[in-house]
């Protein structure tokens, strides 16, 4: 064939080609089954909308590929932002501004990609060669030789494009034939430049994160790739089952969003060893640049891992007021959630729980002292950094002094700058000069720095935009007043508080145009990437607001070693025993729980009413399966002491059946627990009317506060109670090892209250 018939050929063949736009679409095609060799490259060079196929189904995977269709693909991957402005014509006298890829060829040759022949002509309809192949995209590149020892064969030595097949042959990126021969001069079939494009970005791309240079991977990354690294989904479900395995839909949506981490919850974890291996397998699919793998872990009443040493909780820490046990239960979280193949811990809480009826914070929080919050909060974070586990702070500015739970609605926190100063900026100030690296966004509005309105979605009215849509809190607060140079992650875009109002698509771009990194949990992952991909495309953000929240999270990954995957499932599995639920973590868990227990009222001002020998005790208390739990634990803990035990239960209409069983008792355990309410409408009268009738029969008892400490302000005339911060186990434990006078109650109340508990006796 004659080049004037290749080339009339070629521009026929050209024209089908469907463009760049689509070829993301085009992901896969129909007619791969010979070219099984290169399919892997072909549906890899097609997501990144480099190559395109026929807009039939059909790539054509053993047509040559002409010059023009070559440097077409290179213009995609290389220089994309100048296919979306007016192009400079071309000097190349044999390409018309009617051909299919005159953009593309004048492109090419304005950043000298291209090279035409001495004539002043492109020829952009005949085939490449492998010779020109090599010299395109040593060219494109800047590819240096390699370490890898090679010569050239006998049918290269003298050719012109000796020097760049060199350099790609030192480097792994292409070889010769079987029978000793390169022949240079054959024409690439479209399948052949797919592989050798896509082996040339790859090794480029492992060469930028061998050298920790995170603007060269980011340019080697499409606005897809970009945007899928700020997205953290969680994967609770799938099809309504429970996700516990890497299942199709998964893969899929890792592969399709490109996303950069997910979340685990409870359900995702039935035990340490099924967690370490769905860790492993997710990171399997995450190609070159590994997922974030996080998790709440907080301990106390936020806890994921069953059989993990899940601790006391932040306010028992606060009880204890020891920064020593902080730091050794940050120590002990991180080698748990590091040896489950988990990087990201959203602890610890930063708020300072100053209002009782915060109905999300309470026990979360380590105390309503803004000094003790700091304090233990740094030390907590030193303990995740110990372990290799990223600290993530939460909730920024502030989540204590509300009551309205974000999940639900839209807390507003009304207070002036100078409170905010004072009070809920003072352990975030903290953290971020101590170079806390992540910090989770709040849904709460706070007009003292952001008064700006908008129209609920929801119901027409005009409500403020909360701290992770506002770009005066995230860029100017946080980043520019702060200084904090670190990763913002939002919280759950799930919530109400963004879900109800703003529209998941206007939220998503309005928060990533305020400051933040990461979007959290967003409710269809697909619809919030498509809507970042789009947003960036047409220039509503900035691709360098992307490249620079990108970096930020390339360079914590790195920081953490996420990047070395090296360690093996059945090394990992090994290790297991001797982290998760140690014996020397549940020593410390027991230490904290032990020091925690507060004393909030006594007889004698020091000690709770005692259990003695051969006490008929009652355990009352709100749930049946909590007094039964406190019922195991004494009847363990007392063996000896020969007891008798009921239980009985506390609510509405119950009253006079727990008066009459603890009318036959010695002693009563009253066990109260507010948490995730008001408190100001939890059910105190129940409870007030048991110690009035318990007071005047002289009655040894005592009330268990499982929950916030917040009975010291609701119930009057409390004679003897304990204040553990928490009904799991160990908490509940050490306060009944007090009622047993085997423990001092040692720890102090790290919430102040209106008025304390007072007895008339």
């Amino acid at each position: 064939m004659n080049v004037k018939m290749m080339t009339i050929l070629g521009a026929v063949l050209s024209s089908m080609l469907i463009s760049a736009g689509s070829a993301a679409a085009e992901q896969r095609f129909a007619d791969l089954q010979h070219s099984k060799w290169a399919e892997d490259s072909i549906n890899y060079m097609a997501k990144r909308e480099t190559v395109a196929g026929y807009g039939n189904g059909k790539f054509m995977p053993e047509r040559s590929v002409t010059r023009a269709q070559a440097v077409t693909f290179m213009v995609r991957e290389l220089y994309p932002q100048q296919l979306q402005v007016a192009t400079e014509g071309t000097n190349y006298s044999d390409v018309p501004t009617t051909h299919p890829f005159y953009r593309e060829i004048a492109i090419a040759e304005k950043n000298g990609l291209s090279s035409g022949f001495p004539d002043g002509t492109f020829h952009p309809d005949i085939a490449m060669s492998r010779a020109e192949t090599a010299a395109f995209l040593t060219r494109a590149y800047s590819l240096a030789k390699g370490e890898q020892s090679v010569s050239l064969t006998a049918d290269t030595e003298k050719h012109w494009a000796a020097a760049p097949i060199l350099v790609m042959s030192s480097n792994g990126l292409i070889g010769g034939y079987t029978d000793g021969t390169y022949r240079p001069d054959r024409p690439v079939t479209r399948a052949e430049f797919s592989v050798f494009m896509t082996r040339v970005i790859r090794f480029e791309r492992e060469a930028a994160i061998q050298a920790h240079d995170w603007d060269k991977l980011i340019s080697y990354m499409t606005v897809s790739e970009q945007v899928g690294q700020m997205l953290m989904p969680d994967i609770r479900q799938w099809k309504g089952r429970v996700t516990t395995t890497v299942n199709e839909g998964l893969k899929r949506s890792i592969h399709d969003q490109d996303l950069g981490g997910l979340i685990l919850f409870d359900k995702n974890i039935v035990d340490a060893r099924q967690a370490t291996i769905l860790t492993h397998d997710l990171q399997k699919e995450a190609g070159d640049i590994p997922l974030f793998l996080s998790i709440d872990q907080e301990g106390g009443v936020v806890k994921r891992i069953p059989g993990g040493t899940n601790l006391p909780g932040q306010m028992a820490l606060g009880a204890t007021g020891d920064a020593a046990l902080a730091e050794a239960a940050g120590r002990l979280t991180g080698e748990e959630l590091k040896a489950l193949g988990l990087q990201v811990n959203f602890a610890p809480v930063l708020d300072i729980n100053s209002n009782p009826d915060n109905p999300i914070i309470g026990m979360r929080s380590f105390g309503s002292d803004a000094d003790l919050v700091s304090r233990l909060g740094l030390a907590t974070i030193k303990g995740l950094r110990q372990s290799g586990v990223i600290a993530a702070v939460k909730h920024f500015p502030g989540h204590g002094d509300t009551t309205v739970d974000s999940h639900l609605g839209m807390p507003v926190l009304t207070h002036n700058r100078e409170r905010l100063d004072a009070v809920e900026l003072k352990p975030f100030r903290a953290s971020i000069e101590n170079g806390v690296e992540m910090i989770m966004t709040a849904h709460i509005a706070f007009p003292a720095v952001d008064n700006e309105h908008v129209i609920s979605l929801k119901d027409g009215s005009s409500v403020p935009i909360p701290a992770t849509l506002s770009k005066k809190v995230l860029t100017g607060l946080l980043r520019e007043e702060l200084g904090y140079r670190g990763v913002i992650i939002s919280d759950a875009f799930t919530m109400n508080a963004i879900a109800e109002h703003f529209g998941e698509n206007k939220a998503v771009e309005r928060a990533v145009s305020a400051g933040v990194d990461i979007i959290l949990m967003p409710q269809d992952p697909a619809t919030a990437h498509q809507t970042l991909v789009s947003a960036v495309k047409r220039g509503t953000i900035p691709i360098e607001t992307i490249h620079k929240s990108v970096k930020r999270i390339l360079e914590l990954k790195s920081k953490y070693g996420l990047f070395d995957r090296s360690e093996s499932l059945a090394h990992k599995l090994a290790a297991l025993n001797d982290v998760i639920g140690s014996e020397e973590h549940r020593t410390v868990e027991r230490e904290i729980a032990d020091r925690a227990v507060t004393l909030l009222a006594g007889r004698d001002g020091e000690h709770p009413d005692q259990i003695h020998q051969g006490d008929r005790v009652v355990i009352a208390a709100a749930e049946k399966e909590q007094a039964e739990q406190l019922e195991r634990q004494l009847m363990q803990a007392a063996s000896n002491l020969s007891l008798k035990t009921e239980i009985s239960v506390i609510g509405p209409g119950k009253t006079t059946e727990a008066l009459q069983a603890m009318d036959k008792a010695d002693y009563v355990i009253l066990a109260s627990y507010q948490f995730r309410n008001v408190a100001s409408q939890f059910g105190w009268t129940d409870y007030q009317t048991l110690i009035e009738e318990m007071n005047k029969r002289n009655k040894r008892y005592a009330l268990l506060s499982l929950g916030n400490p917040y009975e010291t302000i609701y119930l009057q005339n409390v004679t003897s109670g304990l204040a553990v911060y928490g009904k799991q186990e160990p908490n509940t434990a050490a306060g009944i090892k007090v009622l047993l006078g085997r423990l001092e109650a040692s720890g102090v109340l790290p919430v102040t209250t209106d008025q304390r508990m007072v007895s008339d006796n």
